[in-house]
């Protein structure tokens, strides 16, 4: 089973938090898959994700981008994993419970406290892990950037 996360931001909104989330996640070794909610978000996160500072590439890739396992951070609005992603970044509603015998080593819940609906669907995804016997940990944003684990 897969360590579960829950990363709750209160000072940033996704689309500032994820890129220097996805930089620390390469840098510590792991291919990543990042699901979106929609189609839309998700071709929004690839431009935003191409354009979000000038000193810096996130190499990722989506949907017909050329072959999907070859990219180190994949971009999808479904459950696919075609690059062997070893961390799942969950960015909206989505089955939590359906990754617990994922062969991912890491899935993260990260959603915006300004968002009352990501707010609830967080809070039943925390439940149904819990009540399936899963132990999550959730972190919060540190008051000078990345993250505290709060439990």
């Amino acid at each position: 089973m897969p360590e579960f996360r829950f990363h709750h931001l209160e000072r940033r909104r996704i689309e500032q938090a994820l890129p220097d989330f996805l930089e620390t996640a390469l840098a510590e070794g792991f291919r990543v898959v990042v699901q979106t909610p929609s189609r839309e978000w998700r071709d929004a996160l690839n431009e935003r994700l191409w354009t979000y500072r000038e000193d810096s590439f996130l190499p990722h890739g989506a949907a017909g981008d050329g072959d999907p396992a070859l990219q180190p951070i994949f971009l999808t609005d479904t459950d696919e994993t075609p690059n062997a992603a070893t961390l799942r970044v969950l960015l909206g509603p989505a089955d939590v419970e359906r990754f617990r015998d994922a062969e991912c080593e890491r899935v993260v819940v990260l959603f915006d406290s300004r968002d009352e609906a990501a707010m609830a669907e967080a809070r039943t995804a925390w439940k149904q892990l819990t009540s399936a016997g899963a132990a999550p940990s959730y972190w919060k944003e540190g008051d000078e950037g990345g993250w505290v684990k709060a439990r």
